[in-house]
């Protein structure tokens, strides 16, 4: 595992390359990540860095979490996500010490973990892309429906995992394999090709990816 940086998606917008290549890219900025607590092998049972990101007004934040920050001694954090690392990885961090966007490097390949966008309740065409029906004589009022879920004889019931309405989005998804374009330290941003999921505004992780390109 590798540490994940906790970042705000500003939005998308675009890059020209010097050859003239316009390269759609997500803005992400990394807010204050401060380490709020060191886990170990000997206290835990495993080794862990636990991020801290945005600060909170005292006023927003609980007594049991503001008495975790007290014992750390940082300032209130509005979001809180836990990295495992090695043992030799974590000597190199202190409770209290700020993460920025120099954990990564220009042209490196990233994942990014997010929310996806809450669609409400939808149906097959929507929600798995179903072709809609043929608008042709006797097809009456079932143009966008699914059509048969299952088999009047053997099963005779519906199976597990048929694609049909429901609820569409809001869920974690992670995007493999992306790369940096562009890194602007001084204001904490990171230009990343492509789109990452989410809405303006939402919170997503950025960590080194598992399955970078050879």
């Amino acid at each position: 595992m590798a540490i994940q940086l906790i970042c705000r998606k500003l939005g998308m917008t675009q890059i020209f390359e010097s050859t003239g290549e316009c390269i759609p890219v997500t803005v992400l900025q990394a807010d204050s990540n401060t380490i709020v607590q060191k886990k170990s092998d000997e206290k835990e049972g495993y080794t862990a860095l636990q991020v801290g990101a945005i600060p909170s007004r005292p006023s927003r934040t609980n007594r049991p979490r503001q008495g975790h920050f007290d014992k750390a001694g940082v300032a209130p954090q509005r979001a809180l996500h836990e990295c495992r690392i090695s043992s030799e990885e974590a000597e190199a961090y202190e409770v209290g010490q700020q993460l920025g966007v120099d954990l990564f490097e220009a042209g490196q390949r990233v994942d990014v973990i997010g929310t996806s966008k809450g669609r409400g309740t939808a149906g097959v065409v929507k929600r798995h892309g179903f072709a809609i029906k043929r608008r042709t004589h006797g097809t009456h009022e079932y143009f966008r429906h699914p059509g048969a879920i299952g088999a009047g004889a053997y099963p005779g019931r519906v199976l597990k995992g048929t694609k049909m309405p429901g609820r569409f989005g809001n869920e974690r998804v992670t995007v493999l394999d992306l790369e940096i374009v562009r890194i602007e330290q001084e204001k904490g941003l990171l230009f990343v090709r492509g789109a990452v999921p989410g809405h303006a505004e939402g919170l997503v992780h950025v960590r080194a990816s598992v399955k970078a390109r050879g």
